[in-house]
């Protein structure tokens, strides 16, 4: 599959494709699948977002600061960007998942976002994976 419009909005080239691959690959197609890369992803997220909070918002308290990252890292945001990216275009999808639109479901594109920020992660450490988010 090509993935050079992806990476291109990602800013980010992959040193393992093979990563970005799994990323894309839905628990519904096989083995591996991005579910241990949503993980990681979903983490990395998190970090990242609060320490980008912190720096930029020196006076909110920690509940302030907690109610902003919530109302970004949250599934409705991730799948809106996630269909700014097109990721229903490159995800593989088993049989049933393709024949009932998981291509635009909110919770599939959603989770494989996070899966590529997992794959970031492990492909080129914290710093390139905060880059990408």
């Amino acid at each position: 599959m090509h993935f050079q419009r992806l990476i291109k909005l990602l800013a980010h080239e992959f040193a393992n494709v093979a990563l970005l691959q799994q990323a894309l690959t839905h628990r519904s197609f096989g083995s591996p699948n991005n579910e241990r890369l949503e993980f990681l992803g979903d983490s990395v997220l998190n970090c990242c977002v609060a320490k980008l909070l912190y720096e930029r918002f020196p006076k909110l308290s920690e509940g302030e600061l907690s109610r902003v990252r919530a109302s970004l890292v949250k599934q409705q945001s991730l799948a809106d960007i996630a269909q700014v990216l097109s990721l229903g275009d490159y995800l593989k999808l088993g049989e049933g998942e393709l024949k009932s639109g998981g291509f635009r479901r909110p919770s599939i594109l959603a989770d494989a976002l996070e899966a590529i920020f997992g794959a970031v992660l492990l492909d080129s450490g914290f710093d390139a994976a905060c880059k990408v988010i």
